[in-house]
């Protein structure tokens, strides 16, 4: 159940009341009146969530619901912005007042009119909710279709599958530290998506030899996502032959707990879902006592384990199986029967079923769901009708527990709340696309899907941090996967599993939550009922066409719908021409017609694709958008290189990406002096800038980001107002010519305690008393990127403690930096034992003169990923099991080679 739009408007109306009440004056009963009914509709779905209320009349409700919250959004906020300017005090603004009063007198009318109209939608609403009782649902209420899609999966230790293909290393790991009494790992556990084999490896763990030879007994339970600790317990006793004749749930636990505890077992907890539900498990199990017995769980929630026990886990986690052993475990199971397996040597059929087993993206469910459809069916015609129509069959595949959208959408049945839009969001990104993590979070916040803390001014959680903590939490419930990770180990770039992005489109689609342009939708019908347009596809943005008002727009392909490239010059220079006056033509209408016809939108982005395409000018119609808190025009080229001042107006905005480019040979633009207006920005991304320019931006106290900063446009003096700037980065000059006085001082150049990252990019070098002194100014910094000519590194003691990363390139280095380097506590090479105690992250890349890893490697068990990118084969290969170095990196859990056949 979806409810982020009412949590939204009902944050933003508290912000209005409580920050801006002079702009809402006059409105001020009404908005308080419409507040206090959307809070109940809000408790009303938290209290029919937590109690997995699956009501008709809740669920048909939720997209009148969503509209209701985007309207009554949309009113209040229009009316704040237009009246605020008019209401500061000032001779100057008196005199304003006075000319605007009889057109202020007349929104006020409207506004209190719609107001109305809203608070009686939400009455009607209200009466209809009520006829439903949350508190007491009727029989069968509660009852929803992931309750039976548990039962189906619900899996047995006796049936093992014979078709396992890709486990034999896992088996062999996990085997070998459950039967090792000396590792002091009293915890184990299996985690991945759903379908991807978890308990298939589990099945084979606990028949395995070693392990039924090891433990005098062993116990497999499934646990599911209603968990019920006494039937667990229970379940458990029977499964180790223990009579049980407790009465309370105490002595339950007491009697399983001395028994584990006396006696060497295994336990498999299969299917154990949250926290929460090992909590109340854990009373059980001597965890943190002297006994030989383990468990294994199984889960798809990465973050439970070292819940379970922080002082010795194994975490493992399951990968999907790479193209050969997709193959191999298709074959099993489409070619099963003996008269069959000479089908294979059909070459067309070998081809159609490799494209259809790529197409499972390596999910051992799906590619076992595929081979089930095809073993039935032996001609060429056959196949390529389930060819043409994979997709489908998949999710009509038969089997009960193998049905691929059930299984997985029991991930998405147990999200909480707040994550459910976050993960639906992740919808509108193409196929295979690399998410970049930090413009992700940016517009979840953008979109209203992430809360503020009340207190965020006053030393309270940041949102972008909140969500952050949402990704994070995906991810550990393994619906989202990993790209990249920065030095610091935080989530750079993400993406989703195929199938996993399939149930994201569909539950998307069916809760109305966007709309996709793509090759196969570029009907604009299918887009009159959403907030949210997503275009994948060249389109004319004219086509788009929306019956209500649209929130966000994100481009990954040109919206411009231009002709083709123009003739060669020298070929026909009035052809060039005509074509250049028609392009301007069609960008200036195409323009005007979305900055005149979606005025209410929170989020306009130009993604992907989009870089390249040229057009006229940046029209100043942009100013229209006043309630824009996300603009990313990263990648447009403009012929005339100004930006319009009209962006001014955008005081909503909180993200703004301007790397676009101007028609001067080095691209630069001219910014007109109007950023210091929008004083609720977060993050700013600077084009290069002309001469001409010099911007103040002083006001915006708010900054998290600021990138391509210099001293040419900027005053470096406002540096020191940004007192919560964590990202900084410097392109061009920086001379510290206004600030001597200060430097005399010993004043620091930035004021902020939280700048975590500093990049400095300039062709023409930098003072290095100007970088030492910089340097000391960032007390926290934990990465540093010097592509600048500087010749020596400053002395140590002008470096942060917390420095994990340095990068430095084009340095022009005269004096060996290893000397500054080496006192950096982590950033020592020479790894002895209890060296680099949280290192997590190692890059070994282009060290062609590098011949073996360093013995101490072994000693870092902190390493959780090691990455070996363009080295030398001879040097990968040492890492393999049984060569020289394999004992140095077997305690890694992940080790990547990129690139390493130099």
């Amino acid at each position: 159940m979806d409810f982020s739009a009412i949590s939204s408007v009902v944050q933003t109306v508290g912000r209005l009341l409580t920050q801006e009440v002079t702009s809402l004056m006059g409105v001020k009963d009404q908005v308080e009146d419409l507040q206090k009914e959307l809070e109940w509709i809000q408790s009303f779905l938290k209290e029919a969530d937590a109690r997995k209320v699956d009501n008709e009349v809740v669920r048909t409700s939720i997209n009148e619901i969503r509209e209701l919250a985007y309207d009554a959004e949309d009113v209040i906020e229009s009316f704040a912005l237009k009246v605020a300017p008019r209401r500061k005090g000032g001779f100057s603004n008196v005199i304003k007042r006075f000319a605007c009063i009889l057109n202020e007198g007349g929104l006020l009318c409207q506004t209190k009119c719609e107001i109305q109209k809203i608070t009686a939608r939400i009455t009607r609403l209200t009466r209809r909710l009520q006829t439903y009782d949350v508190k007491q649902p009727r029989d069968g209420a509660g009852t929803s279709s992931s309750n039976q899609r548990r039962e189906l999966r619900r899996p047995y230790p006796h049936i093992v599958d014979d078709n396992v293909v890709g486990l034999h290393d896992d088996i062999k790991k996990l085997v070998s530290i459950l039967v090792d009494e000396e590792s002091g790992c009293k915890v184990v556990s299996i985690c991945g998506m759903g379908g991807i084999g978890k308990t298939t490896l589990a099945k084979k763990i606990f028949r395995h030899s070693q392990v039924t030879g090891h433990f005098n007994r062993l116990a497999w339970v499934y646990v599911s996502q209603q968990c019920q600790k006494v039937r667990v317990w229970k379940d458990i006793l029977s499964s180790l032959q223990i009579v049980n004749n407790a009465d309370r749930d105490e002595e339950l636990a007491e009697i399983l707990h001395n028994f584990l505890k006396d006696n060497k077992c295994l336990v498999i907890l299969d299917d154990i879902w949250s926290i929460d539900a090992w909590d109340s498990l854990k009373s059980a199990f001597p965890i943190a006592m002297d006994s030989n017995s383990k468990l294994l769980l199984t889960s798809r929630n990465k973050e439970i384990v070292p819940h379970a026990d922080r002082r010795g886990y194994y975490l493992h986690e399951l990968q999907c199986l790479n193209d050969d052993e997709s193959w191999e475990l298709f074959q099993r199971i489409a070619f099963s029967h003996p008269h069959s397996t000479e089908n294979i040597t059909d070459a067309k059929m070998k081809d159609l079923g490799k494209k259809m087993v790529h197409q499972c993206a390596g999910l051992p469910l799906a590619i076992i769901v595929l081979g089930g459809i095809l073993a039935t069916k032996s001609s060429i015609h056959e196949w390529q009708i389930v060819h043409k129509n994979t997709k489908s069959y998949l999710k009509k595949g038969k089997g009960g527990a193998q049905h691929i959208e059930h299984v997985l959408a029991l991930s998405y049945d147990d999200l909480p709340p707040y994550l459910r839009p976050c993960f639906l969001y992740l919808s509108q990104f193409p196929e295979d696309y690399q998410i970049p993590a930090e413009r992700l979070i940016q517009l979840w916040v953008a979109e209203g899907l992430v809360s503020s803390t009340e207190d965020e001014g006053n030393g309270g959680e940041v949102m972008e941090d909140v969500a952050e903590g949402f990704l994070d939490e995906l991810v550990e419930r393994c619906m989202v996967q990993v790209g990249e990770r920065d030095p610091t180990l935080k989530i750079e770039t993400c993406h989703m599993h195929d199938l996993m992005r399939d149930l994201c489109l569909s539950i998307a689609k069916q809760e109305n939550f966007l709309s996709i342009i793509n090759d196969s939708s570029l009907s604009p019908s299918n887009t009159r009922a959403v907030r949210r347009i997503v275009v994948h596809q060249h389109i004319h943005v004219q086509r788009i066409k929306s019956s209500i008002p649209l929130r966000s727009i994100l481009f990954f392909w040109s919206p411009f719908d231009l002709e083709s490239e123009p003739r060669e010059r020298d070929e026909d220079d009035f052809c060039c021409v005509v074509w250049f006056v028609c392009v301007m033509l069609k960008w200036k209408r195409s323009w005007k017609y979305m900055f005149g016809k979606f005025k209410k939108l929170r989020v306009l982005s130009f993604e992907g694709d989009m870089l390249g395409y040229s057009g006229c000018k940046l029209s100043s119609a942009i100013g229209n958008l006043i309630h824009l808190r996300f603009l990313n025009l990263c990648g447009i080229e403009f012929i005339w290189s100004k930006i319009p001042s009209s962006l001014g107006n955008l005081r909503c905005l909180q993200t703004l990406d301007l790397r676009i480019s101007g028609h001067a040979d080095d691209g630069a633009m001219n910014v007109p002096n109007i950023i210091w207006k929008l004083e609720q920005l977060r993050h700013l991304y600077l084009p290069m800038m002309t001469d001409k320019t010099k911007l103040k931006l002083h006001t915006l106290t708010n900054i998290l980001t600021l990138i391509n900063f210099n001293t040419r446009n900027c005053f470096i003096a406002d540096l020191s107002k940004f007192t919560k700037l964590r990202k900084l980065g410097i392109l061009g000059p920086f001379n510290i010519d206004d600030f001597k006085e200060e430097l005399d001082k010993n004043l620091p150049i930035i004021a902020s305690d939280c700048l975590r990252s500093l990049s400095i990019w300039n062709d023409k070098g930098i003072d290095p008393k100007v970088l030492a002194h910089l340097l000391s100014s960032c007390v926290n910094l934990c990465e540093l990127i010097l592509e600048v000519k500087i010749e020596k590194l400053p002395d140590f003691h002008h470096f942060s403690s917390s420095i994990a990363y340095v990068h430095l390139t084009e340095c022009k280095l005269v004096e060996d930096p290893m000397p500054t380097l080496e006192k950096l506590p982590n950033l020592r090479w020479k790894v002895e034992e209890g060296a680099m105690p949280a290192l997590r992250y190692l890059e070994i890349r282009r060290c062609e003169k590098l011949k073996m890893l360093p013995d101490g490697l072994r000693c870092i068990v902190t390493l959780q990923e090691l990455k070996i990118e363009y080295m030398p084969k001879e040097f990968k290969d040492k890492m393999v099991q049984g060569r020289e170095d394999f004992y140095k990196v077997q305690h890694i859990p992940s080790i990547i080679f990129s690139n390493c056949d130099i």
